[in-house]
């Protein structure tokens, strides 16, 4: 299959290589050389990079300035992304005017460039930032940076960027070296009112908050302010030396992980991804990273109120929120469960099922195959009920048939009650009999069949 590099209007061009055919081989090196010393005596001073690499000059105890990467090889694809929920509740006026946000994210994919998108999806108004800034943590579940890793990200060339109400925005890459399983900062910073922020809640991932033009610190001290939301970022590319293509894991509460502990990547996507990283390099095993674009409350056909509506339904957001994301070669879809439970009238199962075939169709639009789920047992929730339970039924019976899916990952027989089958197995469940525990979410992720991800799209399902 051919690699395809996938995204929104407005995406940065990838950085490309170019030979110079060279004549007089020891005439055009001395006037290179020249060119070289000349330039660094008229730069000599200035913080920004000239991109040309890794510079470690500090002015007045700031952190290195590094602008445009150079052209490299390797892949672009998810590292990690964030679907944008909706405004966050008391930002309507001011928004974060003033504050740096510091989002803390986890890396499923290594690479030696990386490049962000930020939404202003949920804004009122334009959002002005005069600063955003890279950076590899320190150590985990921390604010402050690794040394040498602070870079300063530009859009365009410049440092400062309008986002539209209702828009987003790639920026430029920049050389810097992202580990595997690393938690990458990304810091940005608005002088002026902007509000609503637009936000991810129940990141199950504790990010900070600091007053004041904070953006490239390389310590925690300013951060003070603990977060459990993502603010504004929702994508972390890397150009990757060991991953091939992107997953997607379009999903609800299940896929964001919400009972999950907290800065520990126990969501079954963080499995899922360590399993393929360890697989690759042995048979055919994909080499692919995982992004997780869940929503906790996703429904398949429904939304929430607004407009732009707050946890919009799968069907609405697929195009962004999947189809959008860098270098899609699979797609995985955990979704329907919602559409039972938040229903305030029996919801037929066909129309459950039909929504889902929606997207599959929207996914073979584009050459990706789909591996869904079958929705898990939830007795002894407060949503629970013998018709509600009738409906599940009636659903996973139609995606175990294999008329909506191209393949099926049966989350419901690996984590159900095996002496009652409309419950969670109670090691398996968190406590609140619809979400799972630690021990649930890694069960998930070791039934997923590796080898499902491979191919494309089969010719009809």
């Amino acid at each position: 299959m051919t690699k395809r590099h996938v995204g929104g209007a407005g995406h940065a061009v990838d950085p490309q290589t170019s030979a110079v055919p060279v004549r007089h081989g020891a005439l055009l090196a001395a006037i290179i050389a020249l060119v070289v010393v000349l330039s660094a005596g008229i730069y000599i001073g200035v913080s920004a990079d000239d991109g040309s690499g890794d510079h470690n000059n500090l002015a007045a105890g700031r952190a290195p300035h590094n602008s445009a990467a150079p052209a490299s090889t390797g892949t672009w694809v998810g590292a990690w992304s964030a679907s944008p929920v909706g405004a966050e509740p008391g930002t309507e006026t001011h928004g974060m005017a003033g504050r740096s946000i510091r989002n803390v994210v986890h890396a499923s994919a290594g690479g030696t460039s990386a490049r962000i998108t930020l939404s202003n999806l949920y804004g009122q108004q334009p959002l002005t930032l005069t600063h955003v800034s890279l950076a590899v943590a320190a150590t985990p579940n921390n604010a402050a940076a690794a040394a040498d890793t602070m870079r300063r990200l530009t859009f365009g060339g410049s440092p400062t960027v309008v986002i539209p109400a209702g828009g987003q925005v790639m920026s430029d890459a920049v050389r810097v070296r992202i580990p595997h399983g690393a938690d990458v900062l990304v810091t940005t910073y608005a002088p002026t009112e902007s509000g609503p922020v637009t936000y991810h809640p129940h990141a199950r991932q504790v990010s900070y908050v600091a007053d004041g033009d904070r953006t490239e610190d390389v310590t925690s001290t300013a951060y003070t302010e603990q977060s459990d939301y993502w603010r504004y970022l929702t994508a972390l590319d890397v150009l990757s030396d060991e991953a091939a293509g992107t997953v997607v894991v379009l999903g609800d509460s299940l896929t964001d992980g919400i009972t999950s502990t907290v800065g520990a990547n126990h969501r079954w996507t963080d499995v899922l991804s360590d399993r393929l990283r360890a697989a690759a390099g042995s048979g055919d095993t994909p080499r692919y990273s995982v992004v997780n674009q869940g929503i906790s409350g996703n429904q398949v056909l429904a939304a929430g109120l607004g407009r732009p509506a707050d946890n919009p339904s799968g069907l609405s957001r697929f195009g962004r929120d999947v189809l959008d994301r860098t270098n899609v070669r699979a797609v995985v879809i955990d979704l329907g469960v919602n559409d039972i439970l938040r229903n305030p009238n029996q919801v037929d199962p066909v129309t459950v099922t039909d929504g889902l075939r929606k997207l599959v169709r929207q996914a073979h639009a584009r050459g990706l195959r789909v591996v869904g789920a079958t929705l898990m047992p939830f007795q002894g929730h407060r949503g629970y009920t013998a018709a509600r339970e009738a409906v599940r039924q009636a659903v996973n019976a139609e995606i175990r048939s294999g008329k909506v899916y191209d393949d099926v990952v049966d989350f419901d027989a690996a984590l159900r009650d095996p002496y009652n089958p409309r419950r969670l197995r109670s090691d398996y469940d968190s406590g609140d009999h619809l979400h799972p525990s630690d021990k649930g979410y890694r069960k998930m992720a070791e039934v997923f069949d590796l080898d499902d991800l491979k191919g494309s799209a089969p010719a009809e399902l």
